[in-house]
């Protein structure tokens, strides 16, 4: 029970909330603990509560009319989301995995929106979480539509590293480990493509590759090569502040 409140408390959407207000949600709320693989959600069901994730690693992904998977964001400790269940869509159009052993919290909806009614900095939370994500989606159609494999890798990297970058001495390493088929899924891409492309990268010492890790070691002049301005660290680390990176603007805003 405890444990509940503390995670309900380290989301920064709730960090302003009352006691009796972190109360009522936790009273209303459920845990539920998620093996590696498994899935949170599916397509079609019932979007009725909004889920906080308290640990591990979640995807939230979109399967295509052919049956691939499209990577539409990662959630980490500390972030909500199935947040659509606030508007009352009825169903879930993607679905969500866990990519570690994870544990979430389930807050009906209706609960969260009467909440929100009476607290206008956790309405205006919500708005922007909604908001950013759907810009980070809609970036990554314009460019799926518009832009070659190279270019929309390059855009893919910029965004990582302002969400997971730690700047070292041999550049901006993304915590967050993916495989060439992750980059792919989120770029709607072959894995294949992304391979060659990396490589060439790393060859042209933009960028260093390891098992699952990526540095970027010229992230200006990857900007450049795409138009968009340099890219912005935030003060805070992702991994001292893992909840608050949908905060951050976005690139190119």
């Amino acid at each position: 029970m405890a444990g509940q409140i503390w995670y309900l408390k380290s989301c920064r959407l709730f960090e302003n909330c009352t006691p009796p207000q972190i109360a009522r949600l936790e009273s209303a709320s459920r845990a539920k603990s998620i093996a590696k693989g498994e899935p949170i959600y599916l397509p079609a069901d019932d979007a009725n509560s909004v889920l906080v994730l308290a640990s591990g690693r979640v995807k939230i992904c979109h399967l295509t009319s052919d049956g691939k998977q499209s990577i539409l964001a990662f959630i980490e400790p500390g972030e909500i989301f199935g947040e659509l269940a606030l508007l009352d869509m009825g169903n879930r159009d993607e679905y969500a995995e866990a990519i570690e052993n994870s544990r979430v919290i389930a807050i009906p909806g209706e609960t969260l929106r009467e909440l929100m009614e009476e607290h206008a900095d956790l309405c205006l939370g919500v708005t922007k979480i909604i908001g950013l994500r759907r810009r980070r989606i809609e970036r990554r159609v314009k460019n799926l539509l518009y832009l070659p494999n190279r270019e929309r890798i390059i855009h893919l990297l910029l965004e990582l590293a302002e969400q997971y970058g730690l700047e070292t001495n041999r550049g901006i390493e993304l915590s967050i480990r993916l495989s060439h088929q992750d980059l792919a899924s989120l770029v709607g891409s072959t894995r294949e493509t992304v391979t060659v492309v990396l490589g060439t990268m790393q060859n042209e010492g933009l960028i260093e590759l390891g098992r699952r890790k990526v540095i970027l070691k010229a992230p200006d002049q990857l900007a450049h090569q795409v138009g968009v301005a340099p890219l912005r660290m935030s003060e805070q680390s992702p991994s001292n502040s893992p909840a608050g990176f949908y905060f951050r603007h976005s690139l190119g805003t």
